[in-house]
């Protein structure tokens, strides 16, 4: 389902205190990642005839995006209200995927919420790379470091010490290549490419409501215009807002 100008601004659903659910939900993603993982990598034997090698693969890919969005919420303070739990915890999520720096991260992601789709925006295409590819480029580009770079490559080489190769770049490359390119086009390129009308305050568009594939295809991020109008929301609370 296409992301769509918003005909009607966003139901206001009311901050609430997290009183441990954030934190709760953000362990959850990341125990169900880690214990796939590992299952993936050291015990499971693959048969490619099959389409369960396949599947797996796209379920691992769904927790990597959990893993991101996790560290997102993070960038609003939506994990936990204690700032240093709140921090750790998108540290944490954010180095597993593809070893990305928080820190790093945390300026520019709302640097894009200040300044969505002008020349200041970190996320945005300037308006000479309008096709995907090349706005996935500059996107990449603009957030993808040497370092993140050297330390896959070296992970990969000790993952591949221990486990087989090919659930190495099956279960965890691959993996972590699909959610990157998943959180680019539902994120990014589908709710903020091409015009968007003047009395549109966040020059996002948003998906059209249906909760089951929202979650499936980037855990209600697609809801995007919703994100930018209350990003006070964790993203299992975003669903409300439609």
């Amino acid at each position: 389902m296409l992301a769509t100008q918003p005909t009607t601004t966003a139901q206001r659903v009311k901050p609430e205190p997290l009183k441990g659910k954030g934190v709760g939900v953000a362990v959850l993603v990341l125990g169900l990642w880690a214990t796939l993982l590992s299952f993936l990598l050291a015990s499971y034997q693959p048969d490619w005839a099959t389409p369960w090698p396949y599947l797996l693969a796209l379920v691992q890919t769904h927790l990597y995006t959990g893993l991101f969005i996790t560290a997102h919420d993070a960038m609003h303070g939506v994990v936990s209200s204690n700032k240093r739990v709140n921090n750790t915890i998108g540290t944490i999520t954010a180095l597993l995927f593809a070893y990305n720096w928080f820190p790093r991260m945390l300026p520019k992601h709302h640097q894009h919420h200040r300044h969505v789709a002008t020349e200041e925006d970190p996320d945005f295409h300037d308006g000479k790379h309008p096709g995907f590819l090349p706005w996935l480029v500059r996107f990449a580009w603009n957030y993808v470091t040497w370092w993140q770079v050297v330390l896959m490559a070296i992970t990969y080489n000790v993952l591949k010490l221990f486990f087989p190769m090919a659930n190495v770049i099956a279960f965890w490359m691959i993996p972590a290549v699909l959610a990157t390119v998943q959180l680019f086009f539902f994120g990014t390129y589908l709710p903020h490419r091409g015009e968007h009308a003047p009395d549109n305050p966040h020059k996002s568009r948003t998906q059209l409501r249906h909760h089951l594939w929202a979650f499936l295809s980037c855990y209600f991020f697609g809801y995007h215009y919703e994100h930018h109008d209350q990003p006070y929301l964790p993203w299992w609370r975003l669903w409300q807002t439609k």
